[in-house]
């Protein structure tokens, strides 16, 4: 009886993961839609903190991965002027959900947002002078290929700004170690009582 109600609970553990990745994690379908909603609601707060970390300027390129329904890239758009901000996303309905959200800063050319995934970046070596992940790295099939490819993208003097909030399951324990195992430098934590964030910066034009 014992295993049996066992099996029964790992059971339903493993449906309600299925149900938080499709909504969440690799949003999908219209569980993902409605994950998407839920998250442009909920996490705007956190997510104007991490942007306030990364300290991004009006004429900056600037790259998000994961960006979810939008509400970073809405937010990054509306404080630039003679910038560029670019997204990656592998949820197709998150792409349909920005692209909707973020429809007169795309048509303005101040935005591009693409399907695509952080292990094969469809950008140039050295073309952002930010970039930023918040919820995202989580879900990676590789994290640290993840990183190496940021980092590939982002300018020598470009910061980094990866964004987790509790209900990402992420731990803060050796992300900065990542970090600097990715080539990153000056990678340090910063806490708040929504989350924590993980800044570091491109300091040279080596691989690391």
């Amino acid at each position: 009886m014992f295993m049996h109600n066992n099996q029964r609970e790992q059971q339903h553990l493993g449906i309600v993961r299925s149900l938080l990745m499709h909504m969440f994690g690799r949003p999908k379908g219209i569980l993902g839609r409605l994950g998407g909603l839920i998250l442009a609601h909920t996490k705007r707060d956190f997510i104007q903190w991490v942007i306030h970390l990364l300290d991004a300027q009006p004429d900056e390129k600037v790259l998000e991965v994961g960006f979810g329904p939008g509400v970073g890239i809405e937010i990054l758009a509306a404080a630039t002027s003679t910038g560029y901000i670019a997204g990656v996303d592998y949820s197709k309905e998150m792409v349909e959900q920005a692209r909707a959200r973020d429809a007169k800063a795309i048509k303005a050319g101040l935005v591009q947002l693409q399907y695509g995934s952080v292990e094969a970046l469809p950008f140039a070596d050295d073309t952002f002078d930010k970039a930023l992940a918040i919820n995202s790295m989580q879900v990676w099939s590789d994290a640290m290929v993840g990183l190496r490819e940021m980092r590939r993208v982002m300018k020598v003097g470009g910061k980094i700004a990866l964004g987790f909030t509790p209900q990402s399951g992420q731990s803060s324990t050796g992300l900065t170690e990542m970090l600097t195992t990715a080539g990153f430098t000056e990678a340090h934590l910063v806490e708040t009582d929504q989350g924590f964030c993980v800044l570091a910066t491109k300091c040279s034009a080596n691989t690391g």
